[in-house]
Formats: structure tokens, sequence, C-alpha cells
């Protein structure tokens, strides 16, 4: 319960700490279950420096996010980095999902990615394998939030422990 509080707690103050240059390594991965569609809709939040430390550092590239400078390959690099570190598992499976864009919120850059056609009642369990740069920072916390058909779960995944599950 303790642990569900400070969560709450942490985001609700890191729009306050967006408008300053932040000490802590977070990203926030909202994953949604839409029955309409029968998608999961993710959203994914990663701090613009962060990210563009990871590009520099793995890619050789300065994307210049969120600046008229922008490299016109940004979405490329971006989306083939969320393929190597950000997993969906259905039933021990791993998910193919579709990278649909990104937009910028101050200093935070939001990604928008799905899984169509789940079959919900065939789900039994889904994990997510979050390690969003964890391999440039020791520190790296990557908050997850599920909800499935009324079912929530969340999870805090570091580099030690990047994996979380929600048994249907």
């Amino acid at each position: 319960m303790m642990r569900k509080k400070l969560i709450y707690l942490f985001l609700l103050t890191l729009p306050l700490l967006s408008f300053t240059k932040h000490k802590f390594y977070v990203s926030v991965t909202h994953v949604n279950y839409v029955e309409k569609q029968d998608a999961f809709q993710i959203t994914t939040r990663i701090f613009i420096d962060d990210l563009e430390a990871l590009l520099l550092e793995r890619y050789d590239i300065k994307a210049g996010l969120a600046t008229p400078e922008e490299l016109s390959a940004a979405d490329d690099y971006i989306e083939k980095y969320l393929r190597t570190k950000l997993l969906f598992r259905f039933n021990g499976e791993i998910q193919k999902y579709a990278f649909l864009g990104k937009r910028y919120d101050n200093d935070v850059i939001i990604c928008y990615l799905e899984i169509t056609q789940v079959n919900l009642p065939e789900l039994q369990s889904l994990e997510v394998q979050n390690e969003i740069l964890t391999d440039l920072f020791e520190e790296q916390q990557n908050l997850v939030h599920l909800n499935i058909s009324g079912k929530k779960k969340s999870f805090v995944l570091i580099k030690e422990n990047n994996k979380g599950m929600l048994n249907l």
C-alpha cells in the first residue's frame, strides 16, 4: 500500500518537476485496453534530454529532438530503440506493436504505440519488459501502468528487475 502511495505521489509531482532540469531518471508507460478496437493503446513518456543522450551514445546521432533542427530520421531511431527495449508478451509470446508517432510536452517526449487484434478472451497473461534507458543510466526507473477491463496494476521496473506481469 505504501508503494502505491509513493507511486501516486511521484506521478503528482512529475508535472511540477518537468519545468526544471531533472535529477532523476524515469519513464512512464501506460497500457490501456480499448474494447471497441480490441487493442492495447500504449503511451511512453521519456525525458527528451535523456533520450537524446541515449541516441547519441547508441547510434552516434544528434537528434535535435523538439527543435527546428530535429533530424528527419529521429522517429526511425526512436522506434528502433523502443523495439529493443520495450517488449510485450501475451501468454509468453512476444507481440508486435505499431509505432504511431510522438509529440512533445515541455521536456518530455510522448511516444504512441498500439497492439491490435488482442483477442482478450484468450489472453491469460500480459508481461511487460521495459529496459528503456537502463543501459545508459544506472538509476533509471520505468513505471508501467496497466489497465485492462477494470484490472489495474502498476510496476516500478529497474535494470535488475525489468519485467512485470498481469495474470488475467
